[in-house]
């Protein structure tokens, strides 16, 4: 199965239901912080539904989006955003075309974020910031119950290391979140961090946002 079709049939709920004011949430001012105003061109892998395209609009960047889900594309059109349909170890822009680039919560959702990395740098011209927010891996895994509501992930040992696909795990919470419903990918800490800097990218900054005891979240923002 492609992440695209792991998607097929979500968009609205996941519009509607599951992130219904993106521009208010803790990722949109972490991005805000990271990405900041601009007048280029900006790239965002696995745009979804397109919930930040309005946002970046606003702070000054051509915004184009890529995902491989023509449901959730469905939702981003509806909202004039342009989107390319395309699966993101495969991106279909030339060399150096874009001036920034973000990424938001994705490394769980593809199968080869090494590849996807890659294509982002292939895209981005010298100089160029990459933002990734994703999940934290310390937090955030097959190891992890992380229901919003604890004070406190619950860790589970012998878990951890696992890298790669997995649909049946400790760490996939049953409530009415995105990952019952879709599974996920899971990189340890050091890998996931060492799969950027493969790629050829400098790391300038890192976030813990902080409105959690222990962060769901994890924030960079790499240079080309």
């Amino acid at each position: 199965m492609t992440t695209g079709a792991r998607y097929d049939g979500l968009a609205d709920w996941y519009d509607t239901e599951f992130q219904p004011a993106p521009l208010e949430s803790e990722t949109w001012k972490t991005l805000v912080r990271l990405v900041g105003r601009g007048n280029g061109a900006l790239l965002d892998v696995g745009c979804g539904t397109g919930a930040y395209a309005g946002g970046f609009a606003e702070l000054g960047w051509d915004y184009t989006g890529v995902d491989s889900s023509e449901d959730m594309l469905r939702r981003a059109r509806d909202k004039g955003v342009t989107a390319v349909q395309a699966d993101a170890t495969g991106l279909p822009f030339d060399d150096a075309s874009f001036d920034a680039a973000v990424s938001i919560f994705t490394h769980t959702d593809v199968d080869n974020f090494p590849a996807v990395v890659r294509e982002v740098v292939r895209v981005l011209r010298p100089g160029a910031p990459f933002v990734y927010v994703g999940v934290h891996p310390c937090f955030v895994g097959p190891h992890s119950v992380y229901d919003p509501d604890r004070a406190a992930p619950e860790l589970h040992a012998g878990w951890y290391r696992l890298t790669g696909r997995y649909d049946e795990a400790p760490g996939i919470w049953r409530g009415a979140g995105v990952r019952i419903r879709v599974g996920a990918s899971h990189l340890p800490l050091g890998l996931f961090l060492q799969t950027f800097l493969d790629a050829g990218l400098t790391l300038e900054r890192i976030e813990e946002p902080d409105e959690r005891e222990y962060s769901f979240g994890l924030a960079f923002r790499w240079r080309r």
